[in-house]
Protein backbone atom coordinates (compact mmCIF):
# COMPACT_ATOMS: atom_id res chain seq x y z
CA UNK A 1 0.00 0.00 0.00
CA UNK A 2 2.72 2.01 0.99
CA UNK A 3 4.05 1.77 -2.82
CA UNK A 4 1.47 2.36 -4.62
CA UNK A 5 0.68 5.83 -2.38
CA UNK A 6 4.54 6.64 -2.80
CA UNK A 7 3.77 6.21 -6.63
CA UNK A 8 0.44 8.10 -6.61
CA UNK A 9 2.13 10.89 -5.18
CA UNK A 10 5.25 10.98 -7.41
CA UNK A 11 2.33 11.25 -10.23
CA UNK A 12 -0.05 13.97 -9.24
CA UNK A 13 2.67 15.83 -8.24
CA UNK A 14 4.68 15.43 -11.32
CA UNK A 15 1.72 16.64 -13.05
CA UNK A 16 1.41 19.20 -10.42
CA UNK A 17 5.23 20.07 -11.31
CA UNK A 18 4.63 20.47 -14.91
CA UNK A 19 1.87 23.23 -14.57
CA UNK A 20 4.06 25.02 -11.53
CA UNK A 21 6.97 25.03 -14.29
CA UNK A 22 4.58 26.74 -16.85
CA UNK A 23 3.31 29.69 -14.20
CA UNK A 24 7.51 29.69 -13.04
CA UNK A 25 8.48 30.35 -16.67
CA UNK A 26 5.96 33.19 -17.69
CA UNK A 27 6.75 34.69 -14.40
CA UNK A 28 10.93 34.58 -14.93
CA UNK A 29 10.73 35.32 -18.37
CA UNK A 30 7.68 38.52 -18.27
CA UNK A 31 7.37 39.35 -14.92
CA UNK A 32 3.55 38.22 -15.64
CA UNK A 33 1.15 36.04 -13.12
CA UNK A 34 -1.52 33.99 -15.56
CA UNK A 35 -4.42 31.81 -13.98
CA UNK A 36 -5.50 29.80 -17.15
CA UNK A 37 -2.73 27.09 -17.17
CA UNK A 38 -5.15 24.08 -15.57
CA UNK A 39 -7.63 25.28 -18.28
CA UNK A 40 -4.83 25.07 -21.12
CA UNK A 41 -3.99 21.46 -19.69
CA UNK A 42 -7.56 20.77 -20.11
CA UNK A 43 -7.78 21.87 -23.63
CA UNK A 44 -4.45 20.27 -24.68
CA UNK A 45 -5.76 16.71 -23.06
CA UNK A 46 -8.24 16.94 -25.49
CA UNK A 47 -6.88 18.33 -28.63
CA UNK A 48 -4.48 15.22 -27.86
CA UNK A 49 -6.92 13.03 -27.14
CA UNK A 50 -9.04 13.94 -30.88
CA UNK A 51 -5.19 13.25 -32.32
CA UNK A 52 -4.48 9.85 -30.58
CA UNK A 53 -7.97 8.24 -30.17
CA UNK A 54 -10.53 9.92 -33.07
CA UNK A 55 -7.56 9.94 -35.65
CA UNK A 56 -5.75 7.13 -34.67
CA UNK A 57 -2.25 9.28 -35.06
CA UNK A 58 1.24 7.52 -33.06
CA UNK A 59 1.56 8.81 -30.02
CA UNK A 60 4.24 9.98 -30.77
CA UNK A 61 2.88 11.99 -33.48
CA UNK A 62 -0.14 12.84 -31.44
CA UNK A 63 2.20 14.46 -28.67
CA UNK A 64 4.23 16.61 -30.89
CA UNK A 65 1.51 18.05 -33.18
CA UNK A 66 -0.33 18.90 -29.78
CA UNK A 67 2.32 20.82 -28.40
CA UNK A 68 3.30 22.01 -31.50
CA UNK A 69 -0.88 23.57 -31.48
CA UNK A 70 -0.77 24.85 -27.95
CA UNK A 71 2.30 26.70 -28.44
CA UNK A 72 0.97 28.32 -31.30
CA UNK A 73 -2.38 28.93 -28.74
CA UNK A 74 0.39 30.24 -25.89
CA UNK A 75 1.91 32.49 -28.67
CA UNK A 76 -1.59 33.92 -29.73
CA UNK A 77 -2.52 34.77 -26.05
CA UNK A 78 0.40 36.72 -25.79
CA UNK A 79 0.04 38.22 -29.18
CA UNK A 80 -3.72 39.23 -29.26
CA UNK A 81 -4.52 39.60 -25.85
CA UNK A 82 -1.54 40.06 -23.09
CA UNK A 83 0.07 42.25 -25.40
CA UNK A 84 -2.42 44.50 -25.84
CA UNK A 85 -3.33 45.33 -21.93
CA UNK A 86 -0.09 45.97 -21.44
CA UNK A 87 0.84 47.80 -24.42
CA UNK A 88 -2.44 50.47 -22.65
CA UNK A 89 0.27 50.68 -19.37
CA UNK A 90 -2.49 48.86 -17.56
CA UNK A 91 -1.89 47.21 -14.17
CA UNK A 92 -0.49 43.67 -13.61
CA UNK A 93 -3.84 42.74 -12.43
CA UNK A 94 -5.70 42.89 -15.41
CA UNK A 95 -3.58 40.84 -17.04
CA UNK A 96 -4.46 38.07 -14.21
CA UNK A 97 -8.26 39.52 -14.60
CA UNK A 98 -7.63 38.52 -18.27
CA UNK A 99 -6.59 35.01 -18.04
CA UNK A 100 -9.30 34.20 -16.04
CA UNK A 101 -11.64 35.25 -18.32
CA UNK A 102 -10.05 33.33 -20.68
CA UNK A 103 -9.98 30.08 -18.95
CA UNK A 104 -13.20 30.34 -19.06
CA UNK A 105 -13.35 30.81 -22.56
CA UNK A 106 -11.62 28.01 -23.01
CA UNK A 107 -13.74 25.64 -20.84
CA UNK A 108 -16.83 27.12 -22.96
CA UNK A 109 -14.98 26.30 -26.30
CA UNK A 110 -14.32 22.81 -25.05
CA UNK A 111 -17.57 21.85 -23.87
CA UNK A 112 -18.72 22.72 -27.81
CA UNK A 113 -15.87 21.03 -29.52
CA UNK A 114 -16.22 17.86 -27.23
CA UNK A 115 -19.28 17.89 -24.75
CA UNK A 116 -19.71 17.84 -21.16
CA UNK A 117 -18.51 13.81 -20.81
CA UNK A 118 -15.89 12.57 -19.34
CA UNK A 119 -13.88 10.52 -21.74
CA UNK A 120 -11.28 7.66 -21.51
CA UNK A 121 -7.66 8.18 -23.15
CA UNK A 122 -6.37 5.20 -24.36
CA UNK A 123 -3.39 3.69 -23.03
CA UNK A 124 -0.10 4.70 -24.13
CA UNK A 125 1.83 1.36 -23.76
CA UNK A 126 -1.26 -0.75 -24.90
CA UNK A 127 -0.59 -2.35 -21.51
CA UNK A 128 -3.43 -1.91 -18.41
CA UNK A 129 -0.93 -1.88 -15.68
CA UNK A 130 2.09 -3.68 -14.33
CA UNK A 131 2.81 -5.29 -11.52
CA UNK A 132 5.69 -4.29 -9.03
CA UNK A 133 6.41 -6.12 -5.37
CA UNK A 134 2.63 -6.97 -5.91
CA UNK A 135 1.50 -3.35 -6.34
CA UNK A 136 -0.45 -3.01 -9.82
CA UNK A 137 1.03 0.53 -11.57
CA UNK A 138 -0.13 1.48 -14.40
CA UNK A 139 2.85 2.51 -17.03
CA UNK A 140 1.85 6.23 -17.85
CA UNK A 141 2.83 6.92 -14.15
CA UNK A 142 6.33 6.30 -14.51
CA UNK A 143 6.34 8.49 -17.83
CA UNK A 144 4.38 11.19 -15.57
CA UNK A 145 6.98 11.14 -12.86
CA UNK A 146 10.26 11.13 -16.04
CA UNK A 147 8.80 13.96 -17.88
CA UNK A 148 8.24 15.94 -14.74
CA UNK A 149 12.27 15.28 -13.87
CA UNK A 150 12.90 16.25 -17.58
CA UNK A 151 10.84 19.33 -17.88
CA UNK A 152 12.49 20.99 -14.77
CA UNK A 153 15.81 20.14 -15.52
CA UNK A 154 15.40 21.19 -19.42
CA UNK A 155 13.85 24.85 -18.90
CA UNK A 156 16.15 25.32 -16.07
CA UNK A 157 19.44 24.94 -18.01
CA UNK A 158 17.05 26.55 -20.86
CA UNK A 159 16.73 29.43 -18.70
CA UNK A 160 19.85 29.83 -17.18
CA UNK A 161 22.51 28.24 -20.23
CA UNK A 162 21.17 29.31 -23.22
CA UNK A 163 21.39 32.46 -24.97
CA UNK A 164 17.70 32.65 -25.84
CA UNK A 165 17.09 31.92 -22.28
CA UNK A 166 19.02 34.81 -21.20
CA UNK A 167 17.03 37.23 -23.15
CA UNK A 168 14.16 36.21 -21.81
CA UNK A 169 14.94 36.67 -18.42
CA UNK A 170 16.62 39.99 -19.23
CA UNK A 171 13.64 40.95 -20.75
CA UNK A 172 11.56 40.45 -17.90
CA UNK A 173 13.99 42.02 -15.79
CA UNK A 174 14.10 45.50 -17.81
CA UNK A 175 12.26 45.62 -21.56
CA UNK A 176 13.54 49.07 -22.11
CA UNK A 177 16.97 48.10 -21.30
CA UNK A 178 16.69 44.39 -23.63
CA UNK A 179 15.55 46.94 -26.37
CA UNK A 180 18.55 48.83 -26.37
CA UNK A 181 20.83 45.87 -26.78
CA UNK A 182 18.93 44.34 -29.69
CA UNK A 183 16.53 41.82 -27.86
CA UNK A 184 12.94 40.66 -29.59
CA UNK A 185 11.24 41.63 -26.31
CA UNK A 186 7.82 40.44 -27.86
CA UNK A 187 9.22 37.32 -29.73
CA UNK A 188 11.13 36.23 -26.19
CA UNK A 189 7.92 36.92 -24.12
CA UNK A 190 5.82 35.39 -26.96
CA UNK A 191 7.79 32.29 -26.64
CA UNK A 192 7.61 32.18 -23.26
CA UNK A 193 3.99 31.70 -22.96
CA UNK A 194 4.11 29.02 -25.92
CA UNK A 195 6.25 27.13 -24.31
CA UNK A 196 4.23 26.92 -20.71
CA UNK A 197 1.05 26.21 -22.65
CA UNK A 198 2.87 23.46 -24.28
CA UNK A 199 4.19 22.09 -20.92
CA UNK A 200 0.57 22.01 -19.66
CA UNK A 201 -0.60 20.20 -23.00
CA UNK A 202 1.93 17.25 -22.11
CA UNK A 203 0.92 17.28 -18.53
CA UNK A 204 -2.75 16.79 -19.67
CA UNK A 205 -2.13 14.30 -22.08
CA UNK A 206 0.29 12.42 -19.65
CA UNK A 207 -2.65 12.32 -17.01
CA UNK A 208 -5.41 11.71 -19.20
CA UNK A 209 -4.72 7.58 -19.35
CA UNK A 210 -4.50 7.93 -15.27
CA UNK A 211 -7.43 9.89 -14.46
CA UNK A 212 -9.52 10.52 -17.42
CA UNK A 213 -10.40 13.32 -19.98
CA UNK A 214 -12.97 15.92 -18.75
CA UNK A 215 -13.86 19.70 -18.68
CA UNK A 216 -13.26 19.87 -14.74
CA UNK A 217 -10.10 18.28 -15.01
CA UNK A 218 -8.18 21.58 -15.33
CA UNK A 219 -9.85 23.59 -12.44
CA UNK A 220 -8.57 21.59 -9.37
CA UNK A 221 -5.19 20.53 -10.98
CA UNK A 222 -4.39 24.16 -11.72
CA UNK A 223 -5.37 25.77 -8.60
CA UNK A 224 -2.82 22.94 -6.90
CA UNK A 225 -0.32 23.82 -9.60
CA UNK A 226 -0.19 26.74 -8.65
CA UNK A 227 -0.34 26.61 -4.62
CA UNK A 228 2.90 23.88 -5.45
CA UNK A 229 4.61 26.65 -7.25
CA UNK A 230 3.90 29.33 -4.58
CA UNK A 231 5.44 26.41 -1.86
CA UNK A 232 8.35 26.03 -3.89
CA UNK A 233 9.50 29.22 -4.78
CA UNK A 234 7.36 31.20 -7.47
CA UNK A 235 9.99 31.30 -10.28
CA UNK A 236 11.98 28.81 -9.34
CA UNK A 237 11.98 25.53 -12.21
CA UNK A 238 13.26 23.35 -9.09
CA UNK A 239 10.79 24.41 -6.79
CA UNK A 240 8.23 24.10 -9.08
CA UNK A 241 8.66 20.77 -9.05
CA UNK A 242 9.30 20.41 -5.26
CA UNK A 243 6.27 22.27 -4.02
CA UNK A 244 4.12 19.94 -6.52
CA UNK A 245 5.70 16.69 -5.29
CA UNK A 246 5.13 18.53 -1.87
CA UNK A 247 1.38 18.89 -2.29
CA UNK A 248 1.33 15.65 -4.20
CA UNK A 249 2.34 14.08 -0.86
CA UNK A 250 0.22 15.73 1.52
CA UNK A 251 -3.13 15.13 -0.51
CA UNK A 252 -2.84 11.60 -1.24
CA UNK A 253 -1.38 10.78 1.86
CA UNK A 254 -3.93 12.87 3.96
CA UNK A 255 -6.74 11.77 1.72
CA UNK A 256 -5.83 7.54 3.05
CA UNK A 257 -5.02 8.24 6.63
CA UNK A 258 -7.11 11.13 7.44
CA UNK A 259 -10.07 11.80 5.05
CA UNK A 260 -10.33 12.62 1.45
CA UNK A 261 -13.14 15.24 3.05
CA UNK A 262 -10.22 17.32 3.87
CA UNK A 263 -7.58 16.89 1.56
CA UNK A 264 -7.96 20.14 -0.21
CA UNK A 265 -8.31 22.07 2.97
CA UNK A 266 -5.18 20.69 4.37
CA UNK A 267 -3.48 21.40 1.22
CA UNK A 268 -4.78 24.91 1.12
CA UNK A 269 -3.76 25.17 4.50
CA UNK A 270 -0.08 24.66 4.15
CA UNK A 271 -0.34 27.21 1.29
CA UNK A 272 -1.80 29.31 3.62
CA UNK A 273 0.89 28.72 6.61
CA UNK A 274 4.25 28.57 3.48
CA UNK A 275 3.15 32.51 2.90
CA UNK A 276 3.25 33.59 5.99
CA UNK A 277 6.28 31.89 7.89
CA UNK A 278 7.98 31.30 3.85
CA UNK A 279 6.86 33.93 1.45
CA UNK A 280 9.48 33.25 -0.54
CA UNK A 281 9.21 29.77 -0.89
CA UNK A 282 11.39 26.94 0.23
CA UNK A 283 13.78 27.15 -2.52
CA UNK A 284 13.75 31.26 -2.24
CA UNK A 285 11.43 32.37 -5.84
CA UNK A 286 12.27 35.68 -7.23
CA UNK A 287 8.68 36.93 -6.90
CA UNK A 288 9.54 39.73 -4.37
CA UNK A 289 12.81 40.63 -5.61
CA UNK A 290 11.31 42.27 -8.86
Amino acid sequence: MLLSLTINSLVIGSVYGLIALGYSLIYSASGLMTFCQGEVLMFGAFVGLTFYRYLKLPFAVALIATMLIMFVLGMMIERFLIRPILAKNAKDIYVVLATIALGIVLMNSAQHLWGTTAVEFPAIFGVDVITIFGTRVQPEAFVCIFVGVVGMLGIHFFMNKSKFGTCMRAAAMNPLASRSVGINVDMTTGVTWGLACALASVAGILIGPVQGVSLSMGATIGTKAFASAVIGGYGNMYGAILGGVIVGFVETFSAVFISSDYKDFITFGMLALCMVFMPRGILKGDVYDR
